[in-house]
């Protein structure tokens, strides 16, 4: 995830009127319904990594089809 990255929609009214602001780093306003929120990347979620090995080792593994029988 890069620092950079912007919101493309208000959290609040979904309007795309937002501009960064003077708050600080994270710092949005929006002009379509004139409130300011702020964006933080806390990190990532161990549990999402346990849940995903653990269904990749319960699905088998199926060659694909076709070819040379």
């Amino acid at each position: 995830m890069t620092e950079r990255a912007a919101p493309f929609h208000c959290p609040y009214c979904g309007d795309e009127d937002l501009r960064p602001s003077e708050q600080g780093h994270g710092a949005w306003e929006c002009h379509a319904c004139n409130r300011a929120f702020q964006l933080k990347f806390l990190g990532l979620l161990a549990e999402g990594f346990a849940a995903r090995e653990a269904s990749a080792s319960r699905t088998p593994h199926v060659p694909p089809s076709g070819g040379a029988t």
